[in-house]
């Protein structure tokens, strides 16, 4: 145990940064590992059926639109990380902390009470698709090993719970955003959806079982009705919104350096 002399000591041999907080470790492969693995994430398996869906017109445009936001926004944002002035400026370590002080009142309420709407639809959304995935793993194993004349489908109740459950658990792990390696994993897992994307489509179009690309997408017709085109229009620009957005971390993974650069860097991935 050190004595209260030899702690002190020790303090003031650390390099602080300008808040007197201890020197932060980050930098821009850091910041680079958790952007990718937020934006090219699972994200980009639906990106195929939504370009389907849209055409080469409105789907293009669509992820034009939705990165171009995305790299002005997030430009903002980082302008906002410190106050008043946005390079010597006093920090703000919270996404409600900027909105308090550049906007005052309540206001950082409002955004707050939006911020973590969003992250609770966002808990639900990858628990649900979760417990989709495994549900259809079991079903191809089913499959496999039973044909296709047996009924394979099985309830999605207990993988929900089991991966709720899993996710509680590991909230409770100290520090748990200092583990860069487990960003470096899930960046590679990212990009290894990537190329599991591609593959589907190539396979789809080596085996000829395929249709006909169109710059309006898919065409309203005996199997598919107005309705569910609308539907599934809307569903693939929110899949592409879904795909271009990192703001739930933006500022988990801010840096010393001017990240405004670094965002500018990620607006070609966005496009992607």
């Amino acid at each position: 145990m050190m004595s209260a002399d030899q702690l002190n000591s020790h303090l003031m041999e650390l390099e602080l940064d300008d808040d007197g907080r201890i020197k932060r470790t980050g930098n821009v492969t850091t910041a680079t590992t958790h952007i990718i693995t937020v934006v090219v994430g699972a994200g980009v398996l639906a990106l195929s059926w939504a370009m389907a869906q849209l055409g080469w017109i409105l789907g293009i445009t669509s992820m034009f639109i939705f990165s171009s936001i995305s790299v002005f926004t997030y430009g903002l944002m980082a302008d906002c990380y410190r106050f008043p002035d946005p390079i010597n400026g006093k920090r703000n370590y919270t996404y409600m902390q900027a909105v308090k002080v550049y906007l005052g009142g309540n206001m950082h309420m409002v955004c707050g009470s939006i911020l973590y709407a969003k992250l609770a639809g966002i808990t639900v959304g990858y628990t649900i698709t979760s417990s989709i995935s495994l549900a259809a793993v079991e079903k191809i194993v089913c499959v496999h090993r039973k044909g296709h004349e047996v009924d394979c489908s099985s309830s999605l109740n207990p993988y929900t719970v089991g991966f709720g459950i899993l996710q509680m658990f590991l909230s409770q792990i100290p520090n748990f955003h200092e583990l860069t390696w487990l960003s470096t994993i899930a960046a590679i897992t990212s990009f290894g959806y990537v190329f599991i994307a591609i593959a589907l489509c190539l396979s789809r179009l080596i085996s000829g079982k395929w249709a006909p690309t169109s710059i309006t997408g898919i065409k309203v017709g005996p199997e598919l009705s107005l309705e569910d085109k609308v539907m599934r229009m809307c569903s693939s620009m929110g899949n592409i919104a879904l795909a271009c957005t990192y703001a739930t971390v933006i500022y988990d993974i801010m840096v010393k350096k001017t990240f405004f650069s670094l965002s500018c860097e990620f607006s070609s991935i966005e496009i992607l």
